[in-house]
């Protein structure tokens, strides 16, 4: 049984037992989360999506926060000594999930 779920503009593919790192949500380590904007299940009786979802959602525990890569942004122009060179490392929620409830 797997879902496919949308949370901060971007879609992932869910079973019971994943950990996934997705954009920050609100809530502190041990917490338990709805994901309600559920897109497509598919389990023993075949793949619903749409208005078949209606009230469907995926449980999470929130494990924690996260801190993805550093990613550095350098900006350089040629023959006029101009340097900048900053850096910005994500913020995500670390997500256990627990069981699809249709």
């Amino acid at each position: 049984m797997y879902a496919i779920i949308q949370t901060g503009g971007k879609q992932y593919k869910v079973q019971p037992g994943d950990v996934l790192n997705v954009e920050l949500l609100p809530g502190q380590a041990g917490d338990t989360i709805e994901l309600s904007n559920v897109l497509l299940v598919t389990d023993e009786n075949g793949t619903r999506t749409g208005a078949d979802l209606a009230g469907a959602v995926v449980k999470a525990t929130v494990l924690g926060e996260a801190k993805g890569p550093k990613l550095v942004i350098f900006k350089y122009k040629p023959k006029i000594r101009y340097r900048r060179k900053t850096g910005h490392r994500q913020t995500y929620t670390r997500l256990k999930i627990g069981d699809i409830v249709l």
